[in-house]
């Protein structure tokens, strides 16, 4: 997803530091070696000397978390409240609680306020219910404590009294308290609480909504709750409830028995609980973090039975076994959609199904067809870009609010007209990626025909059963690395309210870690852990998906990645109607900040997961392929965009400059196209072997990290950023032709199609898609978004796209836009279309393109064209299977001993003789010999010399067969 970071808004709290939003703070300060350094008023009868009124600002720090930027003071109670809206120690066992202070001769006090009403007066700190004194502790924090809490293994421990009720005082405000030797206040803060409530908590039982014959019951996971009920309501729009049915608590586990009638009615929970972003007793109503329904405006969980037969489609429950069939993960192939792309300007589909589930349902619309025929040429995975219950999007389609598109058919390509018109209804309209997260799981309810009631479940399940039966395998995009909303009021928040400060990470300061885009949340707590496997283990069971995609992957912890996968895998067609062991899962792996090398615990990221078989995104390849990367200048020309040999505009430095960085480049493409393994041996440009992971980035990181071929998700484009004939446009000189662009294009896809690894393909790849030139359209609407399965058009050229991310590069868009000669006709589409069903039928020709081993790739694959005498922009690839002249390789093509693939990225033919590959018995492929592309056709092999000879810009497969 993509990521904007904008500096915090400066935010002025008032003295009562009532504080509407969670993510609103108030400011640093220290009682006694700040204040001290200023001019202070003797207040008679106080302790502590200070100003009458001070106005205290604070900086922004390195960190993404939310944190304030000024505070006005004006008493010494609110100067105490001030020290408590931080959460600065951490309750981390029993028996510990961690800060970092040093008492020295001093003292330290715990105290707890069952109704929030800690306060300062003139004989001290008032409002509590216990006052302990905790003794510091010499050394260094427990191992385990280190372990779960890394960040913070250099705090000072101070011990806790074993006699406490810690169940029922972590439901109370806490916060804890130095004082010098003199008894002068020194500083004061509240507590953090995942450490203890891990301790004390952690639960596997049942949680959620869970159906008998006898009724429904209900548990909710609420250990700092003072209170907990449920209200009751018959239709999801009555605003009173039928019944208020109070909850019990056993071990922080709040539950109830409801009689049979509550099926199919909906409810809330009313939670009572100290929140520490407002410092109150707050009474929250929220939804059920286990719901698996929603109400029409997603305020009330629906109290549904996903194992009803009413909710299953017909041949539901023995779709495991129409499954399309997948030999190895390694076979795998993907292509990544947005839902409502697919079909919303798709005339060939009823009009009430456009952009929602149904519209798979289509057989003989044309997004299906379309489809159809990505899946004959071997395509098996269909990734779907958010489908659970996200923000900003209503799903009730009344209250959409649209553009007249026949106002923009007729307007200039660069128009400001279009994207202003887009701008000013994006957040009311029906569209966004859904990187959002309100809900993870409960289908959206926008894609459904009707949102209320069981509509969604219904049809969310016609749609994985339809591409099942197209052939295609359907891969979910998941967002647990934050939430949408937060804080006790927020109508989209849930989780936050129900156990607040638990299940979103926080910083230091006890602020809400924002470095995903807001509300990070935190797997390494346990029953944030657990949510994430059980909402994983729903999505399989009750909707049988097939894979997950898991956004920013790295603000994961390794762990819950990989007893995720664990879980999935053990489960069995017979006794839980799936076979988990065909569930595939990948995701970003980057790693940057708060959990960056390993900050929270070691996190799934590319270089934690080798050895797992879970895939991580390789943006090497993507960026040594097309140029720079989606954070430089869009100028930055890469391997297939010019780089040294068709330059365009840009200052890429001196001659030797150039050639260094295409020939890195190239080493980058080549260590990518072995799956990015760590161990692969290769020649690099200097000529030295080298290993992959010693193959470097500008910033000495290693390009490879995998330990299996499954691990490397190799692409060069997705929805983020740019589309690949947009970044191809921008970065190709402005004089190539259109014809020159559409063969980069080409030859782009198929560095990636004919690499080892999975290749990935966002949709519209193979038909020049265009956003025009968007860079980020994830709330950019239907006009820059679509998709032509018409080909009709590809979409360029339909105005400016929207100012917010794009106006600092509209001098660089605007001629392109205005330049006819930049937007493709209706022939190179189709063109393009049928060169990437060759594509994917040359991958699936031979296994030899799908390796699954690490040994098997060292041993087979090749690049020739290395060194410093080779060649600049062409890659020779060479694939060997078992034959008598390599007795120790085994054979596993039964058709081809010997396949050899040239890219040649130059924009002039590239003749290149390999003493190597002579007096071998290598013709063009048989799908590049009945190929629609005349080009390609024009390449040549000479057994005598071993030379070939390849066209400008293009890829070209030979092969040897075994029959001669």
């Amino acid at each position: 997803m993509a990521l904007t970071l904008t500096p915090t808004s400066s935010v002025h709290l008032l003295s009562s530091i009532s504080v509407a939003r969670p993510r609103i703070f108030a400011a640093d300060f220290n009682l006694r070696s700040r204040w001290r350094r200023r001019p202070v008023t003797s207040i008679s009868n106080f302790r502590l000397r200070l100003p009458s009124k001070t106005s205290l600002h604070c900086l922004c720090s390195s960190s993404s978390a939310s944190s304030p930027m000024s505070l006005e003071v004006s008493s010494p109670n609110s100067q105490f409240l001030d020290c408590l809206i931080y959460s600065r120690a951490y309750w981390v066992t029993q028996g510990v609680i961690a800060w970092n202070v040093d008492v020295g001769e001093g003292s330290c006090y715990f105290y707890a306020s069952k109704s929030a009403g800690l306060s300062f007066s003139e004989d001290g700190i008032d409002g509590y219910d216990l006052r302990i004194k905790l003794e510091a502790e010499s050394g260094s924090l427990p191992a385990d404590v280190i372990e779960k809490f890394p960040h913070i293994r250099n705090y000072k421990s101070f011990k806790v009294p074993k006699d406490l009720d810690i169940r029922d005082l972590v439901k109370s405000q806490l916060a804890v308290v130095c004082f010098d030797a003199e008894g002068r206040l020194i500083q004061g803060t509240g507590l953090q609480l995942p450490g203890v409530l891990d301790e004390l908590f952690s639960y596997d039982g049942p949680l959620g909504a869970h159906f008998t014959p006898e009724g429904v019951s209900l548990h909710l996971w609420a250990p700092t709750a003072q209170a907990v009920s449920v209200c009751i309501y018959k239709n999801p729009l009555d605003k009173s409830p039928m019944e208020i049915c109070p909850l019990k608590e056993a071990n922080g586990v709040w539950s109830t028995e409801g009689a049979c009638s509550w099926g199919g009615c909906y409810y809330v929970y009313k939670v009572s609980v100290y929140h520490p972003s407002t410092m109150k007793l707050e009474t929250c109503y929220a939804n059920d973090p286990y719901a698996r329904g929603l109400s029409a405006d997603g305020r009330k969980t629906f109290l549904v039975n996903l194992d009803s037969d009413d909710l299953k489609p017909e041949g539901w429950d023995n779709l495991a076994d129409k499954k399309p069939c997948l030999r190895s993960f390694s076979d795998i192939s993907i292509y990544e959609l947005h839902v409502r792309d697919f079909s919303a300007n798709d005339e060939t589909v009823e009009p009430e199904n456009r952009g929602g589930y149904l519209a798979f349902t289509s057989k003989d619309s044309a997004g299906v067809k379309h489809l159809q025929k990505l899946v004959d040429a071997g395509l098996t995975h269909l990734h779907l870009l958010p489908t659970f219950q996200f923000g900003d999007v209503d799903d009730e389609k009344e209250n959409w609010k649209s553009v007249d598109t026949s106002l923009l058919e007729g307007l200039r390509p660069d128009s400001t007209e279009a994207q202003a018109r887009i701008t000013e209804i994006q957040n009311d309209d029906g569209y966004n990626w859904g990187y959002n997260p309100v809900l993870w799981g409960v289908p959206k309810g926008s894609y459904a025909s009707d949102p209320t009631g069981p509509c969604r479940i219904i049809e969310f399940r016609k749609m994985v059963q339809a591409l099942n039966c197209t052939g295609l395998n359907v891969v979910l995009d998941v967002v647990y690395n934050h939430l949408h909303a937060s804080g006790p009021h927020d109508k989209e928040s849930v989780l936050d309210k129900i156990v607040p400060g638990y299940y979103l990470r926080r910083n230091s300061d006890g602020f809400i870690e924002n470095s995903t885009c807001v509300n990070n949340t935190a797997s390494e707590h346990y029953m944030v852990d657990r949510l994430i496997r059980d909402d994983l283990l729903n999505w399989v069971v009750n909707y049988k998906v097939d894979g997950f995609r898991f956004d920013l992957m790295g603000h994961i912890m390794k762990a819950t990645i990989v007893n995720a996968k664990s879980a999935i895998g053990s489960l069995r067609k017979e006794t839980d109607g799936v076979d988990g062991s065909r569930i595939y899962l990948y995701g970003e792996g980057w790693n940057f900040g708060e959990v960056a090398e390993n900050g929270r615990g070691i996190n799934a990221s590319q270089f934690n997961l080798g050895g797992t078989g879970i895939g991580s995104f390789n943006d090497r390849i993507r960026d040594a392929t097309l140029g720079g990367s989606p954070f430089g200048h869009p100028l930055q020309q890469g391997f297939i965009t010019g780089l040294l040999l068709q330059p365009n505009a840009h200052d890429h430095g001196s001659e030797a400059t150039q050639e260094l960085m295409l020939s890195t480049a190239k080493n980058h493409i080549q260590t990518g196209m072995a799956a990015n393994l760590k161990d692969y041996m290769l020649t690099n440009h200097e000529g030295k072997e080298v290993k992959g992971s010693e193959v470097l980035m500008h910033d000495a990181t290693p390009v490879a990290y995998a330990s299996l071929p499954t691990e490397t998700i190799n692409y060069v484009s997705a929805h983020d950023n740019e589309t690949l004939f947009d970044i191809i446009s921008l970065k190709t000189p402005m004089e190539i032709s259109v014809d020159e662009r559409c063969r980069i294009n080409h030859l782009a896809s198929s560095m990636i199609a004919l690499s080892q690894g999975i290749p990935f393909f966002h949709a519209g790849d193979e038909i020049l898609r265009s956003k025009s030139l968007d860079r980020d359209s994830y709330n950019s609407g239907d006009w820059f978004n679509r998709l032509d399965f018409s080909y009709s058009s590809n979409n360029w050229g339909v105005g400016l796209p929207p100012k917010g991310k794009n106006e600092h590069n509209w001098p660089l868009i605007k001629p392109r836009l205005q330049d006819p000669s930049f937007k493709p006709k209706s022939s190179h589409i189709v063109a393009t279309l049928h060169n990437f069903l060759d594509l994917l039928r040359i991958r699936y020709s031979s296994p030899l393109f799908r390796l699954d081993t690490a040994r098997a790739i060292q041993e087979r694959v090749r690049f020739h064209n290395t060194g410093p005498s080779s060649i600049p922009g062409a890659i020779v690839m060479s694939i060997e299977d078992g034959h008598k002249g390599i007795p120790s390789v085994s054979q596993i093509d039964p058709i081809y001993s010997l396949i050899v693939v040239i890219f040649n990225a130059r924009p002039s033919e590239f003749s290149y003789p390999s003493p190597a590959l002579k007096d071998r018995k290598l013709e063009l492929h048989p799908v590049q010999v009945m190929s629609a592309d005349e080009i390609v056709k024009k390449s040549v092999y000479d057994s005598f010399s071993g030379g070939f000879t390849v066209p400008a810009r293009t890829t070209t497969v030979f092969v040897e067969s075994r029959n001669g």
